[in-house]
């Protein structure tokens, strides 16, 4: 397999970070890249900053910026691309080699910057296997019909990858990748395995992980579930049946998910030997999901390349119920094999969404990376893996903020968790004390601004119940029960955030995570000019929500909790006045169970104009305010 011809570039590029000053972009090539220049309109301008991380022995993922005073200016759309320097064929185009990456009307990959945030697209959850379309193929459409309307950026607020809930075929495709690209491999400690070598890629091993891979935890709980928590494994999802493992695992399911050069020279069977009965029904029924989302990978990748985007993790970029409560911290970090796992997988994401959204944060972190990932014999260190690894978990700056007009803040809600002071098998809040004063800071002084926190600050009421009658069980891990209401002391100090008087006069906050789409308008009970808050939740890019299950929540919802309903007061939200809005102006819906991306558009007092899901059927839903509002 080794032998066969690569394109040279298998991923991106992606358009990251812009600025008035500097531009950013991700990609991973097949060789390494020598000299390279970024012609940018008319201009041809060195590279300031290169960094080339080796994945394999033909994968080299490069970090590409450019500085210089006035680079981007508004509101022009201006060509990109790369040039590398040889001495003897001179400059030759890189970009040009990789079909399909241009709009109508333009030569090459192109951007729109903006340092006003006038209109942007967002959304989470993008799950390959799901039978939902993919919403980003349909937002990459809407852009080709009218390519100089494009949004001035592309926020992806968590689980644009799922390393816990990967198909059968995608593993197979995953393993190939390894191969064909030479991906570094690693040695375990306190797994079944003693390296990644050794990990069964036949057709009979899938979906047998949880029982024959996976650590699992040998503490009890005191609730009245304790017999589900002992020996339960650490990694909860209930349909972790091939959690990715290995560093090169997660790296191969980047490059697939991102573009779709590799899927080329892949061969996936409809019907391996070895698998028979319900489980070859699923993989044949994952393969023909797979091949459906391996025919919009090209509109992705143009999508890409043509809109800055940003990211932040949420749980399923490293693992289900990542660090949800204490008990879990303490069962997943105090195993060797757990925490090499939960570690890998939050080294992927550095590598492949992290450093885009500001490369200057990860600077201390910068040389060992390029240590660990430039290994002797083809094989990572473990002992430099580890010490990466110590250094990832430690680490506080995931967490970042544009200077535009709003300003945008994107919070971290999964490393720096308000641990539960009754019980560790509480959840933990979203973020701790120390988090929410940084954030506070950061508002004050600030007239308006959007915040993305991957889960909803104001969710739907009844569901939060659901979750905290669970967690009285002791069933938290069950019911994913994280919202930021779920923790008393990062509930009450978010809140107060909001009533403070010197925070914004608008707030609009962006969420994903839940596989359904709402929108609030929310005010501040008897306070004369209170600020607006607008929450704004856009899920999932290609998942849903059990459709049979949603419209029944979606309507006690409205009958227990509605605008006049008497329980409002016994939640902590009470201060708060909280209205739906409407799906279409329909007269009771508020939940929309449908994949697709958010549509926003901001007024210049940072004020939504429109508030609206694109789905991937090219279907909108608009939410209309609230009547009478």
């Amino acid at each position: 397999m080794t032998a066969l011809p690569l394109p040279l570039i298998i991923a991106g590029p992606i358009l990251r970070r812009c600025t008035p000053s500097s531009m950013t972009l991700w990609l991973v090539s097949s060789r390494p890249l020598d000299d390279l220049l970024l012609r940018l309109g008319d201009k041809t301008i060195a590279i300031t900053d290169s960094q080339c991380l080796p994945f394999g022995q033909r994968a080299f993922q490069y970090l590409l910026t450019v500085e210089a005073e006035g680079l981007l200016a508004e509101p022009e759309c201006l060509e990109y691309d790369l040039l590398e320097q040889d001495a003897k064929h001179g400059q030759s185009s890189i970009l040009a080699q990789v079909e399909g990456l241009a709009y109508q009307g333009y030569r090459g990959p192109s951007l729109r910057f903006s340092n006003r945030l006038d209109s942007l697209m967002h959304g989470s959850c993008r799950n390959p296997h799901h039978h939902s379309g993919d919403a980003l193929v349909a937002a990459d459409t809407r852009l080709a019909a009218n390519p100089d309307a494009r949004p001035a950026l592309l926020m992806l607020s968590g689980d644009q990858v799922y390393m816990d809930d990967v198909a059968g075929p995608m593993l197979h495709a995953i393993s190939q990748v390894i191969r064909l690209l030479g991906l570094w491999q690693e040695d375990f400690q306190g797994a079944p395995l003693a390296n990644s070598e050794s990990l069964d890629y036949s057709p009979a091993a899938m979906y047998q992980r949880p029982a024959t891979l996976l650590p699992r935890t040998n503490y009890p709980a005191s609730s009245a579930l304790w017999h589900w928590y002992i020996n339960h494994p650490i990694f909860t999802s209930s349909i972790a049946e091939n959690h990715l493992v290995s560093l090169s695992e997660m790296l191969a399911q980047y490059l697939l998910v991102w573009s779709p050069e590799l899927w080329h020279l892949l061969d996936i069977p409809h019907s391996p030997e070895g698998l028979k009965g319900a489980r070859l029904v699923q993989w044949q029924t994952q393969w023909e999901r797979l091949l459906q989302f391996k025919a919009g990978l090209g509109q992705v990748r143009r999508l890409l390349a043509n809109v800055p985007s940003y990211m932040i993790f949420d749980d399923h970029d490293i693992t289900d119920d990542w660090n949800l409560t204490a008990n879990w911290e303490r069962a997943a970090y105090g195993h060797a094999f757990s925490r090499r796992i939960i570690g890998n997988a939050l080294m992927a994401y550095t590598l492949c969404q992290g450093l885009g959204n500001g490369p200057g944060a990860f600077t201390d972190l910068m040389p060992a990376m390029r240590k660990l990932l430039t290994p002797g014999q083809g094989r990572l260190d473990a002992g430099l893996q580890d010490e990466l690894i110590n250094e990832l978990l430690s680490f506080e700056r995931w967490h970042y903020s544009l200077d535009t007009e709003p300003r945008l803040v994107v919070l971290d809600t999964r490393t720096r968790r308000w641990r539960s002071e009754s019980h560790p098998t509480k959840p933990s809040g979203l973020l701790d004390w120390e988090g929410l004063m940084d954030l506070q800071q950061e508002l004050l002084g600030q007239e308006k601004v959007v915040i993305v926190s991957a889960a909803p600050i104001f969710g739907v009421k009844l569901i939060e119940a659901v979750q905290r009658t669970a967690t009285l069980l002791g069933g938290s891990l069950l019911v994913d029960a994280e919202n930021w209401m779920a923790h008393p002391g990062s509930a009450n100090t978010l809140l107060s955030v909001f009533m403070h008087r010197r925070t914004p006069q608008q707030f609009v906050i962006l969420s994903g995570d839940v596989h359904y789409s709402f929108a609030y308008d929310i005010s501040i009970r008897f306070r004369h000019a209170s600020p607006n808050i607008f929450q704004i939740t856009a899920s999932g890019l290609k998942n849903q929500f059990p459709e049979k299950l949603l419209p029944w929540f979606d309507r006690l919802n409205g009958w227990l909790y509605g605008h006049f309903s008497p329980l409002n007061w016994f939640t902590k939200r009470k201060r708060m006045l909280i209205r739906g809005r409407r799906p279409n102006g329909h007269r009771s819906q508020r939940l929309v169970n449908q994949s697709g991306i958010g549509l926003l558009t901001l007024a210049e007092d940072g004020a939504p104009q429109r508030i609206a899901v694109l789905h991937a059927d090219m279907t909108e839903t608009e939410f209309l305010p609230p009547r009478n509002a």
